[in-house]
């Protein structure tokens, strides 16, 4: 018989702390227009228990996730690699990482620490709850389609590009037949409140979880992110605001919600779990008068663009200016990290993120992939045809971070924010994806 649970926690943070996610654009905390949630979902066949926590949050280290698995194997015996801890990946909560812009690491800028503990104490608090607090129950889990076809988002290099519409959840209830808990993972940067606002919010995901918690009352959500790091509204949106946010986390929420009206539960689950390790592997940037060069082209190329539509209200003139802009600060970044290294400053997101772990759970004929980072979607869509799984659920930003995207190929090749601010090299996406694929095929 299968026992689970579902917890949570309030971790918004205090006025006045520094909200991470657009880092070239400072902000601190004046308040919340929607409370950040850690929700925890525990499942137990009899023979395995695995723990799933999902974070409203930019980054989780890995030192941070590692120190949450040893307190909550020594609290609640849960063992250390069947803790899941993953992200929402909101631009407007706090750091809980290290930083690669170029400002924070010349400016010497530091996680909250006092934030931070309180974070590590409040996730093993739900942890060792939700196994506490474990019930007979049963399980389900599924896919619906929510995509450009809604105008919900989409690639945001390539209008049109690849992209993955799946709105993939896991859902828990009790004997009174009664829905307790709902995982739900998308694909798509929670980026409809910009860099104009300085108050925290879950972005999307809060209207989703609003949305499933009105159908399903009592109910708690979590949110997970998808392999994201092409992903976003910005070619989709009717706009940049609260009421666009409502109206895709909604669409989104209704989406979930049918996976429950067509779901099959079971009481009993086959639980497995698996795990590998692969270290970093980091590009060649160039010289300093090189990325010197570069810079000074992409920020002539920007000032004109800008000159001619920065006042524009025409769409397609904002988006020449503003990828000429995420150009820029990308050739920034990368002048930046040969001159921080050049100075011998630590720079958290590469010293404190390696090896990058894989972790795959096996919950029946579901398979739920965690991979650190922010990956593009083609390798999300990877995993998800090869694990061999009816059913698979890739959780990025799962178990740490990375320092930077892991980008395709063809990107390089075209260049843009996402490629120039990364340090990874060519190659190391699709090598980790392959240690992710073997790992969730061990499972089969």
């Amino acid at each position: 018989m299968l026992k689970a649970a579902m917890t949570r926690v309030d971790i918004t943070p205090p006025r006045g702390l520094e909200l991470a996610g657009y880092p070239h654009y400072p902000r601190y905390n004046e308040g919340c227009h929607d409370p950040l949630w850690a929700a925890c979902m525990y499942l137990n066949n009899g023979k395995q228990e695995v723990a799933m926590v999902t974070l409203d949050l930019l980054f989780f280290s890995k030192k941070h996730v590692q120190e949450v698995r040893r307190r909550a194997e020594t609290v609640c015996g849960i063992p250390k690699n069947h803790v899941m801890i993953s992200c929402s990946h909101t631009h407007s909560g706090p750091w809980a990482s290290g930083r690669l812009d170029i400002e924070s690491l010349e400016a010497g800028k530091e996680q909250p620490i006092e934030y931070v503990q309180n974070l590590i104490d409040s996730i093993v608090a739900i942890i060792k709850r939700a196994k506490e607090e474990s019930f007979l129950a049963t399980f389900t889990y599924g896919t619906a389609l929510c995509g450009v076809e809604s105008d919900v988002g989409g690639n945001r290099r390539i209008p049109g590009g690849p992209h993955d519409p799946l709105v993939s959840v896991m859902s828990i209830r009790d004997e009174e037949e009664k829905v307790r808990g709902i995982m739900v993972n998308y694909t798509l940067h929670p980026t409809f409140i910009h860099e104009w606002s300085n108050v925290c919010t879950a972005d999307y995901p809060y209207y989703l979880k609003l949305q499933l918690e009105e159908q399903e009352p009592g109910v708690i959500v979590g949110f997970a992110q998808g392999a994201s790091g092409n992903q976003s509204s910005r070619y989709y949106r009717q706009g940049e605001s609260y009421d666009e946010a409502e109206r895709v986390g909604r669409c989104l929420g209704k989406a979930a919600h049918k996976v429950l009206e067509n779901a099959t539960w079971q009481d009993d689950i086959t639980i497995a779990v698996a795990t590998d390790t692969i270290e970093l592997e980091l590009r060649n940037f160039g010289t300093e008068e090189e990325l010197r060069e570069k810079v000074a082209i992409d920020e002539a190329n920007y000032k004109e663009l800008y000159t001619r539509y920065g006042n524009s209200t025409n769409r397609e003139e904002y988006y020449l200016w503003q990828n000429a802009n995420l150009k820029l600060l990308g050739s920034e970044d990368q002048l930046g990290y040969i001159l921080m290294q050049k100075k011998g400053v630590r720079i958290e997101l590469l010293e404190d993120e390696g090896p990058a772990e894989v972790l795959a759970f096996r919950l029946d004929g579901c398979c739920v992939i965690g991979i650190p980072g922010e990956a593009f979607v083609e390798y999300g869509l990877y995993l998800k045809a090869m694990a061999g799984f009816g059913t698979v659920i890739v959780n990025e930003l799962t178990g740490g971070c990375l320092p930077g995207y892991m980008y395709t190929p063809e990107s390089l090749a075209t260049g843009g924010y996402e490629t120039d601010t990364s340090m990874l090299s060519e190659e190391f996406g699709m090598k980790l994806m392959c240690k992710a694929l073997a790992t969730a095929r061990s499972l089969k």
